[in-house]
């Protein structure tokens, strides 16, 4: 799945969205682009969760169609 979060603007926002998304599944692959503020996510866990996850730390998600 594929995320627009419009507040990850620099190397420490991706480590932060890295550590919120594997909170909620420890197994979970993600490849930010932080030119496009995107995030690609391998993950078991359900798209809920993960946004809930981003929401809780500070970077709110969209869902990319």
């Amino acid at each position: 799945m594929q995320f627009q979060i419009d507040n990850m603007t620099c190397g420490g926002c991706v480590r932060r969205v890295t550590a919120a998304i594997q909170s909620a599944d420890s197994a979970a692959t993600v490849t930010a682009n932080v030119a496009e503020r995107r995030v690609d996510i391998q993950s078991s866990s359900a798209e809920q969760t993960l946004i809930a996850a981003l929401e809780n730390a500070g970077y709110p998600a969209k869902p990319v169609v």
